[in-house]
């Protein structure tokens, strides 16, 4: 498979739909200006010399469509606005391998300029010189598998729920019973960090004597996620003790922390990282605003996510199913020649066993977490029953067997099917 995110001539590509009440052409010079080596008016100091070495290139402008009205609020009236697909590019020079000023450079002011009505980043491309810079994932999909003890087939995953209130004593019995049923994957709720009421130490403690001890029985230890989010500190002794206590991964919400606290955490960790997406909704929800999670989940492997929370099939909120399998697809996609970088795509949200199967196809394999809360806790039979019903589920897809079909030899499945 080709490499998805290099760029084709050393330089930094971005892509965006954008939509402008000013002819498309000007709006396009403006936002290369104010990107790179321009301002609102010319001064002496951009001569050509320096716009030819410095300045951002418009490399493609294809106009979409026309409407009447803008799509978000803006100052320069029109009777026209035009949509269409903007390709700018940028020499390495003006930032060097840097992650936080490469976000500064293509989705910094560019989305405030009063010629833009509607603006979306769409694709990202970089120089193989700015990958081989960067950390990426210290363990991806081949660490995950051998620290989880699964080799093939998806990690079938859980969240601790209720998402806050467990005290650790009652977050390790949850635990238990999941460890018991044998599941390959448990992580904290985002909301579950270092309250007082379920503090940090006290719940990795509780959960790590439970796995481990699952562990001496069964000679496999489930992969628990512990949510670690906090300044650098807080997380690198977070990670230190979830180590100390033969733990094999630490989760963070990529949001909170930034692309800084991740590049940081990289460097110091010796687990796997989950990257939890929480916010993602305020970058994406809007068509005519924000972000696609190819360039988005990009940013995120290059610092060294191992995990990307992708959403799931028919999930609980709002992105449609199209989108959702497009994001696992570009986790999924070597980013560069030599330097692949791939991580591994989690699904969630509001899952159950009856995604197997469309997640399975979608995917075109196993590489990937599928992580059901309610889906598995919710088993009427118990934890250990939901459990079993998950991964009948998932049994089901690879063998390409229908759900009911299988469920009539499996009864855990088939209880389960009357809650989904």
């Amino acid at each position: 498979m080709p490499a998805r995110f290099a760029s084709p001539d050393g330089r930094i590509h971005a892509s965006y739909w954008l939509e402008t009440g000013a002819d498309p052409h000007l709006a396009a010079e403006v936002i290369a200006g104010e990107q790179s080596s321009g301002t609102f008016t010319a001064v002496p100091g951009e001569t050509p010399e320096l716009k030819a070495r410095a300045g951002a290139r418009v490399e493609r402008l294809d106009v979409i469509d026309h409407s009447d009205r803008p799509s978000l609020p803006s100052s320069m009236a029109s009777a026209r606005y035009t949509r269409c697909r903007l390709t700018l590019s940028w020499p390495l020079a003006n930032l060097g391998p840097s992650l936080p000023n490469l976000v500064s450079t293509v989705a910094g002011n560019l989305f405030e300029l009063r010629q833009v009505s509607g603006l979306r980043l769409l694709d990202l491309r970089l120089p193989a010189d700015f990958a081989a810079a960067m950390p990426g994932p210290a363990f991806g999909i081949a660490g995950t598998r051998r620290l989880a003890g699964v080799p093939r087939g998806p990690l079938i995953g859980t969240i601790v729920k209720p998402s806050v209130g467990l005290t650790p004593a009652q977050t390790a019995g949850t635990v238990r019973e999941l460890v018991e049923g044998g599941i390959d994957f448990v992580k904290d709720d985002e909301l579950q960090a270092d309250g007082p009421h379920c503090p940090f130490d006290d719940r990795a403690r509780a959960v790590m004597q439970v796995v481990n001890e699952a562990a001496e029985r069964s000679g496999r230890k489930a992969m628990v996620a512990f949510n670690i989010t906090g300044d650098l500190d807080e997380m690198r002794r977070r990670h230190d003790l979830v180590l100390a206590l033969g733990g094999t991964c630490v989760m963070v919400c990529l949001q909170s922390i930034g692309l800084a606290g991740l590049l940081a955490l990289r460097r110091h960790a010796q687990l796997p990282i989950h990257g939890h997406r929480a916010g993602w909704g305020y970058l994406s929800r809007s068509p005519a605003l924000g972000w696609d999670y190819a360039p988005w989940q990009l940013l995120w492997r290059l610092a060294g996510a191992d995990h990307l929370h992708v959403n799931g099939l028919a999930n609980k909120f709002s992105e449609p199913d199209d989108s959702v399998v497009a994001a696992a697809q570009a986790v999924l996609a070597p980013a560069f020649d030599g330097h692949p970088m791939v991580a591994m795509p989690v699904f969630s949200s509001g899952q159950t066993g009856l995604q197997a199967a469309p997640t399975h196809a979608a995917v075109g394999g196993c590489d990937l977490i599928h992580a059901a809360g309610g889906g598995i806790l919710g088993h009427r039979g118990g934890i250990g029953a939901g459990v079993a019903a998950m991964r009948q589920a998932w049994d089901a897809a690879q063998a390409g067997v229908p759900l009911a079909a299988h469920a009539r030899e499996h009864p855990e499945l088939q209880a389960a099917l009357g809650v989904w």
